[in-house]
């Protein structure tokens, strides 16, 4: 009788091998090669779970989206307006190995999205969703004087949102401007024109 595989969890299981091998030997490690052994697999067992390396790095991204928004969801219980902002910021930004590790797939997805189609067609952006979580806090903080009235929260939003994104790439090149010290400062300096 032939085996039952349950796809859905063996292409969760290929994600999270990617996952540990970028996390405990860097992306440049992740190969086909090293997630199969990770896996204790041949390399060809992966590519009947998945289209090609693009479509790992994908699920990889995917999953991440997911433990990010999970943990932004559980900081952000109980909390409003500028708290709870910051809150969700210290689970985006590149603070902790997580989210360092995190950064390193994040920046080499998106460098794969620029040159597939196919994968560009399908990814989730969230900046959408966390454009509107970001508008939801500073609402709250307009509401709760924190933040003047006249905050203009949609450009507001656009350079948290480039924040974001900026300091994901800077922890990845080992700049300077991604110091941990001064990640969340750019969102104080950000915001402190409307306080």
């Amino acid at each position: 009788m032939p085996k039952i595989v349950n796809h859905d969890q063996r292409r969760a299981e290929i994600v999270e091998a990617y996952l540990t091998v970028v996390a405990r030997d860097g992306l440049p490690a992740a190969t086909s090669r090293a997630i199969a052994a990770e896996l204790g697999v041949g390399v060809g067992t992966l590519w009947h779970y998945f289209d090609g390396f693009d479509a790992v790095a994908a699920g990889a991204y995917q999953r991440i989206v997911d433990r990010t928004n999970r943990r932004i969801a559980a900081a952000t219980d109980g909390r409003r307006g500028l708290d709870a902002l910051y809150a969700m910021f210290r689970e985006i930004l590149p603070l902790q190995k997580e989210t360092f590790d995190e950064a390193y797939v994040v920046v080499g997805f998106w460098g794969r999205l620029a040159a597939n189609d196919r994968i560009a067609a399908t990814w989730l952006d969230v900046g959408v969703y966390w454009g509107e979580l970001m508008r939801r806090h500073l609402g709250e903080a307009i509401d709760d004087r924190t933040l003047r009235p006249e905050t203009p929260i949609d450009q507001v939003i656009g350079v948290l949102q480039a924040i974001a994104a900026g300091q994901q790439v800077h922890a990845v090149m080992g700049k300077a401007l991604a110091d941990p010290a001064h990640r969340l400062d750019m969102v104080t300096y950000c915001l402190r024109p409307w306080q």
